[in-house]
């Protein structure tokens, strides 16, 4: 047993997925957040709905929620897990002109899905920039972050 608190690792310093058999199945929630910044007339293409190749947000949020739902297949050593829910919500900030991107996401499990929320913002926003990258490539998404966890053996946790 590794006495590292870098859980990937093995005494021996190998990567491992970690043993979650013994956990106990647990309620388990997960809120990240993150953002794209853009030029105003990206922007308002978005805000309008008159981007080249459609709803932009709508497509941005199917694609987020497919990203949680993949996110095992994505990050090696990330368990591939039950979710019960994903839910995305977008918020537009025309004054920073920028869209902001949250995923909340549930299961029943032996292991959290931080993972699977951070998933879902980075597709949601790269979904964002793919569909309007014609009239900007120099969108640059940030912030992204995991802002609370609920569930499991360390309990609940909030960023500051």
């Amino acid at each position: 047993m590794s006495t590292s608190p870098l859980t990937h690792f093995d005494a021996q310093g190998q990567a491992h997925m970690v043993d979650v058999s013994a956990k106990a199945e647990t309620h388990r929630v997960a809120v990240a957040a993150g953002e794209i910044r853009m030029k105003p007339e990206t922007f308002a293409l978005i805000a309008s709905g008159a981007a080249k190749k459609g709803d932009v947000l709508g497509v941005a949020r199917i694609a987020a929620i497919q990203g949680a739902k993949r996110c095992s297949d994505l990050v090696p050593l990330c368990h591939p897990l039950p979710i019960t829910r994903v839910a995305v919500e977008f918020e537009l900030d025309e004054a920073g002109s920028r869209v902001l991107c949250r995923a909340l996401v549930e299961t029943l499990g032996r292991t959290g899905v931080e993972m699977e929320a951070l998933c879902a913002v980075q597709v949601g926003l790269l979904t964002v920039y793919d569909m309007c990258k014609a009239a900007d490539r120099g969108m640059v998404i940030g912030q992204v972050r995991v802002l609370e966890k609920q569930g499991g053996k360390s309990g609940d946790w909030r960023a500051a």
